[in-house]
């Protein structure tokens, strides 16, 4: 019997995540949950390797760059949760950290020596305008559909946009 109910939670769990169909995102989202995935595997590396100082300097240098998308990524989850957006966007964000962390454990003693080169790497970017496209270069978590709307269809975006604008109206 436990089996089973345990499964059902499991199913239940996946089911929640995925039954809301998620829609497709603009270049600018994806470039924020690129950024936004960058900033937590940071995190969780600093906090894992003892890389404070590294982080506190990427947080220094990038800071501008950091809010522009987080305030792009409170959009995209107000377009897309309406009065959820701030309770689905912490989960968005604990989920994120919690994935790369379960990774640096399967990692083990390897995971420091192996993600430490990213704070090199990401502090000689040339420019503060260059962490978008390295950030979206990077093989990062991120447990959100990242499908870039077609300029093709663009309907999906405005149709998102007007049942937010009603459900928060």
């Amino acid at each position: 019997m436990r089996p089973f109910v345990a499964g059902l939670v499991v199913a239940g769990f996946f089911s929640s995540q995925i039954s809301a169909a998620e829609p497709c995102l603009r270049p600018a989202e994806k470039v924020a949950i690129d950024v936004s995935a960058l900033k937590s595997e940071l995190m969780v590396i600093a906090l894992n390797c003892s890389a404070h100082d590294q982080y506190n300097a990427f947080i220094n240098r990038y800071r501008p760059e950091l809010l522009r998308h987080e305030r792009v990524l409170n959009s995209l989850f107000g377009r897309m949760y309406g009065r959820r957006a701030e309770r689905e966007r912490d989960s968005y964000i604990t989920n994120l950290a919690n994935t790369e962390a379960e990774d640096g454990l399967k990692q083990g003693t390897d995971f420091c020596r192996q993600k430490m080169p990213l704070f090199d790497q990401v502090l000689a970017l040339p420019s503060v305008d260059a962490l978008p496209a390295f950030a979206s270069q990077q093989p990062l978590v991120k447990p959100i559909s990242t499908t870039v709307c077609s300029t093709e269809n663009p309907a999906s975006q405005r149709k998102t946009s007007k049942k937010t604008r009603s459900a928060n109206n």
